[in-house]
């Protein structure tokens, strides 16, 4: 049998939905410690750049955007998809307000993050960048940064003591591997 991503992505995306999970997962990641769920806004697309593409999870605490997605494929793509999601996730936050006036429109601090989970070998921590798909070189005048934790056993083990929710999420998708494996024989 071959491997199912998608229940991978649907029950991150799941898990996600839950502001004390966002919540749990956004302390891991930053080393903070909020612990009121009420401070998450959450704000998942419902649709992303197609019908059946959508991001995971986007939520707002403290003016800080977190994008996060699961990917159980190595994909390049991630800073350019994350554009388009990021514009997706803005644009509601600014209707109605003077984007033409002279008065600075405040937006949340975008953070794109990434977790990893597929059976490719891949380091601990990938930055990658938006600039990295231009088809000229030189100083970009825009830049969006993602950052891909590989949540596999063995990888950012610090990062996912931390996080019972990535920590359980993963002994699932490794019991579902075993299971394919077994069914495979």
């Amino acid at each position: 049998m071959s491997e199912n991503r998608e229940y991978k992505s649907d029950v991150f995306s799941m898990l996600m939905q839950y502001p004390e999970n966002a919540l749990q997962v956004f302390n891991a990641l930053n080393g903070t410690n909020y612990t009121d769920p009420g401070l998450v806004e959450m704000c998942t697309l419902a649709k992303g750049i197609s019908l059946s593409v959508r991001n995971d999870a986007s939520f707002i605490i403290d003016m800080d955007l977190s994008i996060y997605e699961h990917q159980s494929t190595y994909n390049p793509n991630m800073p350019l998809r994350s554009l388009i999601y990021l514009g997706d996730v803005i644009r509601p936050l600014v209707k109605g307000r003077d984007l033409y006036g002279s008065k600075r429109i405040m937006i949340p601090t975008p953070h794109m993050v990434v977790f990893y989970n597929g059976t490719k070998d891949c380091p601990e921590k990938e930055v990658q960048r938006l600039s990295d798909s231009y088809a000229h070189d030189g100083e970009p005048e825009v830049e969006l940064i993602c950052v891909m934790y590989n949540i596999n056993s063995g990888n950012n083990e610090d990062f996912l003591s931390e996080c019972s929710v990535l920590r359980e999420y993963m002994c699932f998708v490794n019991k579902v591997r075993e299971n394919e494996d077994a069914e495979s024989e």
